[in-house]
């Protein structure tokens, strides 16, 4: 068993001994147990990234076993610089929502951690694998801890948004499950995606292929107009529901664009870029303005991840190094901060028990220390320079104008979009006079809580004023991928 498998089986096994335990009675050791067993999982990661070759763009710590030798599926794992960043962050974000949950979860706690060790491995999975139905097997398998995270911990209306979550992101991968078929065939029975990257394909296979794939993805990421069930969804997940969602899970289906759109259709890609690129625009504009309206925290956050990661697609579909790099580096970026600010809300929301704007009001007064994290997490969702909110966005940006100067101008627009409705959100949270007895009655957070944030605080702050390791290591991968699309895969 090599680095990766164990990076994703070790926390599904720790997550199935946790379920086996069975009792509240034993929730104290259970807790120790989920910690420990995500940390574990976090410290396996650790060789992927130190001993990560960034000079090639080759497939790296690859597994492969044979799995269903009748159809020659086989267990094949590796990891590329596209690919890297997101098993460590996987890991890390599991550790986070597992203190989060300490203090907040007391009941069914061997379920409520369980289900989301075992969420993590096989989202890791969903990154590593390099076979087709393994990874469909993966990709599909997600849902079902979400989904009882969401429906079991989850607010009043948790079995309509755990039912929306499920029949949506269901419904568009069945469409993929067909695309992975035709393509088992047209390469003669192999289910080796790198196979699948060199298959020359005609132009209406190549359509259709891209359509069924952004069926699946789209959903996922989630993008407009595709994306009515992540608000919902948000709303009703417990505070550790939202940050998994939020920091890995909207990750899954851009990922998938980079591995299976972009390579195995790419001249589909650059017919229907304009396709994409026109959806990423609206989500960061049209969003952005809904965004302005919310008055419950949670939903505005929640829209404001549909414009972020608006970025990221509209990154990968301008066919440059700038846009996919930046696209990439959003994606890790909007991992931590998402997640801080999920964890910011719940903070608040297990104190005064609303996420309503018009239930706060001078926080800062009663919760210093919170507040100073809350409103540096909001500076950086909002872009600020030496944030990694800022670090992504300008990538794309810069990206952007190198491809159309009028496109790039539209896009940085979105800038102040972003910052008005975090900025709205900060001052009417966290400033002013003290707004009632609630918020009067608050005490700043707990040694736990204090931990938790700022180590979110530290990797957002590193990540935006040293960005060299994630774009080094990503450099040659991105570079191998946009020359791959630029040739033609049409039959000759």
């Amino acid at each position: 068993m090599g680095l990766l498998s164990l990076a994703i089986w070790l926390p599904i096994l720790a997550g199935s001994v946790l379920l086996a335990i069975g009792r509240d009675e034993h929730a104290n050791a259970v807790r120790w147990l989920a910690l420990i067993a995500s940390l574990l999982s976090l410290l396996v990661t650790i060789p992927l990234v130190s001993g990560f070759d960034s000079s090639t763009a080759a497939m790296q710590f690859t597994e492969e076993l044979p799995w269903i030798e009748r159809f020659n599926v086989h267990y094949r794992l590796g990891i590329d610089g596209l690919s890297l960043w997101f098993v460590p962050l996987t890991a890390f974000i599991t550790i986070i929502v597992v203190i989060s949950a300490w203090q907040v979860i007391e009941q069914r706690v061997n379920q409520y951690m369980g289900a989301f060790l075992i969420l993590s491995g096989i989202m890791i999975g969903v990154f590593t694998a390099l076979d087709g139905l393994l990874f469909y097997v993966f990709f599909e398998a997600t849902l079902i801890p979400m989904y009882i995270i969401i429906g079991v911990w989850g607010g009043p209306k948790r079995v309509y948004a755990a039912f929306k979550f499920f029949l949506y992101t269901l419904a568009g991968s069945l469409l993929m499950l067909v695309a992975l078929i035709y393509l088992y065939y047209k390469s003669g029975g192999s289910f080796d995606i790198l196979v699948w990257h060199k298959l020359p394909l005609p132009m209406e296979a190549q359509a259709l292929l891209f359509f069924a794939f952004f069926a699946a993805f789209a959903v996922k990421v989630p993008m407009w107009p595709v994306h009515t069930w992540l608000p919902d969804a948000h709303v009703e997940a417990p505070t550790g529901g939202s940050v998994v969602l939020a920091a890995i899970m909207l990750k899954l289906g851009a990922y998938g664009f980079l591995r299976f759109s972009l390579p195995i259709t790419p001249d589909a890609s650059h017919e229907y870029a304009w396709f994409i690129v026109g959806l990423s625009l609206i989500a960061v504009l049209y969003i952005g303005l809904v965004a302005l309206v919310q008055q419950d925290m949670k939903k505005l956050v929640a829209y404001s991840s549909i414009a972020h990661m608006g970025f990221v697609t509209l990154g990968f579909f301008i066919f440059n190094e700038l846009g996919v790099s930046g696209g990439i580096v959003q994606m890790i970026s909007h991992g931590f901060i998402s997640g801080a600010m999920f964890l910011c809300i719940g903070v608040l929301y297990d104190r005064v028990h609303s996420r309503e704007i018009s239930s706060y009001g001078g926080v800062v007064n009663t919760m210093p220390r919170f507040a100073a994290l809350a409103v540096f997490f909001g500076m950086a969702n909002a872009g600020l320079p030496g944030t990694s909110g800022f670090v992504g966005e300008w990538m794309v940006i810069l990206g952007t104008v190198k491809f159309n100067f009028w496109l790039g101008a539209l896009a940085a627009s979105t800038l102040i979009l972003g910052a008005a409705y975090t900025l709205w959100m900060v001052k009417r949270v966290y400033f002013g006079a003290i707004a009632n007895d609630k918020v009067r009655a608050l005490k700043d957070v707990n040694s736990r809580e204090f931990v938790m944030l700022a180590v979110l605080a530290v990797s957002v702050l590193w990540m935006g004023v040293y960005p060299k390791p994630f774009t080094d290591t990503m450099h040659v991968s991105v570079t191998e991928l946009l020359k791959h699309v630029a040739v033609s895969k049409l039959p000759s």
